[in-house]
């Protein structure tokens, strides 16, 4: 009997220290601001995922069948011109590596075009009756203007505008982004995320319907950034009315307009032009207004639209509606588009992006479509890092996923940039947290590391640019 009470003792003990060694494993990656050793009982005979070589991931093939090649990249073999623009791009940019830095845009457009309606409408500032406009769509990386605020200041800077450009009616960051303030009342919101209406949304991936018969918003521009002070054309865009009516109230009470919205069951704006630093837009007799949001801008220039949306892996935008599209591309017609996601797709240990590879072929086609306009600019998915044996290191799913867009862009013919690269590579993100430009998630910028990541965007469009228009002047 003795022996068995020193048995059962024995037993208690040793499941207790096993229960307390797994609770070791469990222990946050942080604990006051410090990094935490875990233990792991099982480290001599656990397989680990994220073994896996980052070289190898981003040198790892693809199976061909993830990939249907564009039929706007199937003439490229058919045309000298195509090629002989490739040959002169190639021999330029080798001829200027040694005065450059940074990464370069990839395009993979016959002839080096990807980006040419873009680089046309710069080229023709002043002659457009209308800015140049940037549509940067996103998830929680840009959110706030994170990244794009920077990004909007140097392309204004440069080639000119003023005004933050799209505002949605609102926005659960409004009370943190520093480029405009805004207050709403008397909406509901909906999301394209619900999976619900696609035909109610465009790029924003916002509708706001009025909850009853009175329904507000109003803004405040900022002077955080160059150019966003005032803007000379305020907009209010709508997708939907009855018979509202709308006072419109003007850098305080100097200005004031009272006039009724006219009904409609497609998108269109009411603009006003002159100087604009504040406004307040009352709607009367609401029931049935439907609105997408507000806009600051020049009638020159740059503009550039924040279209981030928190969750969004951007497949999403696959489901877009074409008539709809087009209704939004006749009032705010875009000359380049960005897409940048990734971040709500990288998975701990996971590897195989087969369904994201097919989603975001098929977002790019339909992009094409509803904005045969406009050129499309690939971003790839930011470093981000994970805790393992004591330290901060890079994801290597996060790099398998960078794999995948990139092999997206070779196969659609699309100019593709790395936010991966231009972080620094390999445990970028480390060093970003090291310097206060990201957060201590290891995955999101802060304002200071967006200026980062904006500047190096911002040379790699300029350096494409020149080499494009140089090859213009030589081909003419």
């Amino acid at each position: 009997m003795t022996g068995d009470n020193h048995f059962g003792r024995l037993l208690f003990i040793l499941t207790i220290a096993w229960i307390a060694g797994a609770g070791l494993y469990w222990l946050p990656d942080e604990a006051f601001g410090l990094p935490v050793r875990k233990v792991d009982l099982l480290s001599d005979i656990r397989v680990r995922a994220d073994g896996v070589s980052i070289d190898s991931l981003l040198s790892s093939p693809l199976p061909a069948a993830l990939f249907v090649p564009d039929s706007a990249s199937l003439h490229r073999a058919d045309s000298l011109m195509l090629v002989r623009r490739d040959s002169l791009y190639h021999s330029l940019l080798a001829g200027m590596e040694t005065d450059t830095a940074g990464v370069h845009i990839r395009d993979f457009s016959a002839g080096h075009t990807g980006l040419r309606r873009f680089f046309r409408s710069l080229n023709r500032i002043g002659t457009l009756n209308r800015p140049v406009r940037i549509a940067f769509l996103g998830d929680s990386f840009i959110e706030g203007d994170i990244l794009v605020a920077d990004f909007r200041a140097m392309m204004q800077a440069r080639f000119g505008g003023h005004g933050v450009g799209f505002v949605p009616i609102a926005s659960n960051v409004e009370q943190y982004r520093p480029t405009i303030r805004q207050q709403s009342k008397g909406w509901a919101t909906g999301s394209i995320l619900s999976g619900r209406q696609y035909g109610r949304y465009v790029l924003s991936g916002l509708s706001f319907g009025a909850e009853g018969s009175e329904a507000s918003v109003s803004f405040r521009t900022t002077d955080g950034y160059p150019g966003l002070s005032e803007a000379s054309s305020l907009k209010f865009i709508y997708s939907k009315n009855r018979h509202a009516g709308m006072r419109l109230i003007c850098n305080g009470t100097r200005d004031t307009i009272r006039t009724v919205l006219p009904a409609t069951d497609s998108i269109r704006q009411y603009e006003v032009r002159g100087r604009f630093t504040d406004g307040r837009f009352h709607f009367f007799d609401a029931e049935g207004l439907e609105a997408l949001g507000i806009v600051l801008e020049d009638s020159t220039g740059v503009a550039v639209d924040n279209f981030s949306l928190r969750g969004n892996t951007g497949v999403v935008w696959a489901n877009l509606n074409e008539n709809t599209c087009r209704a939004w591309n006749v009032i705010r017609p875009y000359d380049l588009i960005v897409i940048q996601y990734g971040l709500n797709v990288a998975s701990e240990g996971v590897f195989d992006y087969t369904w994201y590879a097919e989603g975001l072929q098929k977002t790019v086609r339909r992009l094409r479509q509803c904005f045969p306009e406009s050129d499309l600019l690939l971003l790839g998915v930011s470093d981000r890092s994970h805790y393992r044996d004591g330290a901060y290191r890079t994801m290597p799913s996060v790099v398998a996923l960078w794999n995948v867009q990139h092999r997206i862009a070779e196969q659609a013919g699309l100019p593709f940039w790395s936010v991966f690269h231009a972080m620094g590579g390999e445990d970028g993100m480390v060093r970003y947290v090291k310097n206060r430009w990201a957060g201590k998630d290891y995955t999101h910028l802060s304002f200071r590391g967006g200026r980062e990541i904006a500047a190096a965007l911002f040379d790699a469009l300029i350096l494409e640019k020149e080499l494009y228009d140089e090859v213009e002047e030589i081909l003419d």
